[in-house]
């Protein structure tokens, strides 16, 4: 009776606001203030749904549709302004959006690592500290008019090709990496005080869903890709980071991608976004990658007409379309039968649910919790101090012969810094960036330390396809006492719709870091920026250049950083996100969507758990000023299965325990999993000559004969701070359903009975589990 006699209430109330909206002329700049406040959907004691659900019927059919889009058009009788769904900070507010804008009070903010940089940090702590920073500016430039509160990151699609033109934007290639990048992401931005649907600071979205890592490459686009993707491979590798995002970050948005999985386009894919809600508790929106509905129809060819493409999103449970696409043809396609106004009634009541959580329906916002926020937030020397740290954390040591590095200050009387990034800040943010507060450049940086640095660009752009200005970087060079060659990528090389075919260095980098070498009067240091993995193996093997240096992008204290790093200010502990491969590797169809090699045809897999292949640099990788040694102090010998949980499986008698003679159980009949989780305690010792942060990788294989099985797969990380010459004590805690359990070719999940091998470097501890 409680809940009937409100639905009354709410409907008389919407019948008498109706009766008089013709004199309300225009919208305020806020949903929810007077003369609007008294709105049954402004009242903040009432139920998040019921107030969602009175927006709903307050709203004619032709209103219904012109908020389907990313810009949501003004309902002036009720009160409510337009709004823009569609703003970006993947590392920082971005331009990318038009929910973004600079022209206002704030004109810059903080530009933070890439993610792939951020990524190599191996730290939990540091991701969700920084997405907090980010969401802090951004809530401050909503209350400033030049944002909106609901944010289209992170991008967490697992980073399966070495050419992929967004890699630099993902946080790898290990799928356990990036769920728990995904987790933290999105609880430090979110800022959730209920995990259970309660209110946000901001909204943000796991992208892109599901299987897209294809831009351009060749006879093959991600607006028309059809990803072939087995049960398998979809269950250990493509879903896992979306699983982990909504049903352990509780993130409230999913975008899902452009791309076809297994023929039927991926907003289409009504059994995708089931799961998603069903099994993973998914509270949130979908939102479809931009203009993904349209592209249904005018490039895919799959729906039969705009109605049809319209109807087959909205059915499958996407609710919003950026772009116009459901704009210009949903009321046809409900005149035409295909679609009918509950469809859309709910697509509406999970976008107002979105907001009301972010509070967009409490009034003004300055007399909100987050109301303070302002110019004075954006762009703060706590945040700076941040993206230091976190480009300090991220960069990686991949040689560094005889000691090389760090160079002595006092000792070093000139050097020369040589390419044609060097001396250029906008190359710093990499993709999906904005304008940063105070940017400085890598020559800058070294300046800061040597007074007497020279630059050259030995190239007059990235892509070096001349050799115009070589012999003044070899000028240079030849007079300096050390000498620093920036090379790499930028976005003319990788980038969003741009996927590489090589893995060299662009166009005539190689040559003129050989140029170089061979003339400096010392051993030169080589920086390697972009995200792509590189085939530098010429430089690995050369003498010549003592050390080399990945730093990614590294947004705007890439500079000082990189200058810290070379000087020893910090002892570099990062480690890469992903495989390095040689240029062979360019063999391999990109749009071979599988993971696992395949030697018959000669496919030699992807990633350090399936590639079979040689590599340049490993994943996990990473090397330090100092030398590290570990000790396992306590981990268990021996998991038994319960007697009764074993029983049980025995006499259901399971075909796969019958047939394979248990040599593993189904997770989903395992009745103790909670139970099941361990530590293991590691004595970490840095035997010196410095402190510094330092990352231990925990990863595990097993002998089983399971088809497809990983050759090694990562279960954990944790990030530490040693000082020289002592031990540092450090826990990982292991969950054997999650972190042991494995894929069959059915997708799904089984804990492989037998020996487990936990490894830490070279170090191997044995873990039987038995029945």
């Amino acid at each position: 009776m409680e809940k009937r006699g409100l639905q009354w209430r709410l409907l008389f109330v919407s019948v008498l606001l109706l009766s008089f909206s013709h004199l309300l002329s225009s919208s305020p700049p806020y949903p929810c203030v007077p003369p609007y406040s008294f709105f049954p959907f402004c009242n903040s004691s009432l139920p998040i749904s019921t107030r969602a659900s009175s927006l709903v019927s307050l709203l004619s059919l032709s209103e219904k549709i012109l908020q389907l889009s990313n810009t949501a058009a003004a309902v002036p009788h009720l009160g409510l302004p337009p709004y823009q769904w569609w703003s970006e900070s993947l590392h920082g507010i971005a331009i990318n959006g038009p929910g973004v804008s600079f022209n206002g009070s704030v004109h810059s903010a903080t530009s933070f690592p890439q993610v792939l940089l951020s990524a190599a940090a191996f730290n939990r702590t540091l991701w969700r500290t920084v997405a907090a920073a980010i969401a802090v500016e951004a809530r401050a430039m909503y209350n400033l008019h030049q944002a909106g509160l609901t944010f289209w990151a992170p991008n967490i699609n697992v980073f399966r090709d070495p050419r992929w033109g967004r890699g630099q934007e993902t946080p790898g290639e290990d799928p356990f990496l990036v769920s728990t990048y995904s987790v933290e992401y999105v609880r430090g931005f979110q800022g959730e005080d209920d995990a259970d649907g309660g209110s946000m600071m901001l909204s943000a979205c796991c992208k892109h869903y599901t299987a897209y890592d294809l831009e351009k490459w060749h006879n093959f686009s991600r607006y028309t890709f059809n990803a072939m993707v087995t049960e398998q491979d979809m269950e250990d590798t493509y879903q896992p980071p979306f699983r982990s995002c909504i049903e352990d970050g509780k993130a409230s948005c999913l975008m899902c991608s452009y791309n076809q999985v297994n023929g039927v386009p991926a907003c289409a894919r009504r059994d995708l976004l089931d799961k998603a809600r069903g099994e993973w508790g998914f509270r949130g929106y979908v939102t479809s990658d931009c203009d993904a509905v349209a592209i249904i129809y005018e490039d895919q060819k799959y729906a039969k007409s705009p109605e049809d493409a319209v109807a087959d999103v909205l059915k499958a449970g996407m609710d919003i379309n950026c772009g116009t696409y459901l704009i210009r043809h949903t009321e046809s396609a409900v005149k035409m039968g295909k679609v009918k106004e509950e469809d859309i009634d709910r697509a509406l009541f999970n976008l107002f649910s979105v907001q009301l959580r972010l509070g967009l329906f409490d009034g003004d916002p300055e007399k909100q919790r987050f109301g303070r926020l302002g110019t004075h937030d954006v762009c703060t020397e706590e945040h700076r101090q941040l993206a230091l740290e976190a480009v300090r954390q991220g960069i990686v040591l991949l040689k560094n012969e005889g000691n090389f590095l760090p160079l002595q200050k006092g000792k070093v009387n000139s050097l020369a810094i040589i390419g044609p990034a060097a001396d250029d800040t906008e190359i710093l943010g990499g993709d999906y960036t904005g304008f940063a507060c105070n940017p400085k450049s890598l020559y800058k940086g070294l300046q800061a330390y040597v007074e007497r640095t020279r630059f050259a660009s030995g190239c007059l752009d990235v892509p070096c396809n001349l050799t115009v200005g070589f012999e003044e970087a070899v000028q240079v060079a030849r007079e300096a006492d050390f000498v620093v060659v920036v090379a790499g990528l930028n976005l003319t090389e990788e980038t969003e719709d741009h996927d590489r075919i090589s893995l060299l260095l662009p166009g005539k980098q190689m040559d003129l870091v050989n140029a170089i070498a061979s003339m400096s009067k010392n051993p030169l240091t080589l920086v390697l920026m972009g995200g792509g993995p590189l085939d530098v193996s010429f430089a690995k093997k050369d003498p010549k250049i003592a050390s080399i240096l990945w730093i990614g992008y590294p947004g705007e204290t890439g500079g000082q950083a990189v200058a810290e790093a070379l000087f020893g200010e910090f002892n570099p502990g990062g480690r890469l996100p992903v495989t390095w491969y040689p240029e062979s590797f360019t063999d391999v169809p990109m749009n071979d969507m599988n993971m696992r090699a395949n030697a018959s045809r000669g496919y030699p897999g992807r990633t350090y758990r399936f590639y079979t292949g040689e590599v340049v640099y490993a994943f996990g990788y990473g090397l330090s000023y100092s030398n590290y040694s570990y000790e396992i102090i306590s981990a268990p010998h021996r998991i038994s299965l319960s007697e009764s949980s074993t029983e049980r499986l025995i006499a259901r008698k399971p075909p796969s325990l019958i047939k394979d003679g248990l040599d593993y159980l189904h997770i989903d009949e395992v009745s103790s999993c909670m139970a099941l989780k361990f530590a293991i305690q590691v004595l970490v010792v840095n035997h010196g000559p410095m402190d510094g942060d330092h990352s231990i990788l925990l990863f595990s294989r097993s002998s089983t004969n399971i088809k497809g099985a990983p050759q090694r797969q990562l279960i954990g990380f944790e990030g530490m701070h040693t000082t020289a010459n002592r031990a540092t004590e450090v826990e990982i805690f292991v969950d054997p359903c999650k972190h042991l359990s494995i894929a069959n070719e059915q997708g799904k999940r089984v804990l492989p009975l037998g020996v487990h091998v936990l490894e830490l470097e070279e170090l191997e501890h044995f873990l039987l589990i038995e029945a």
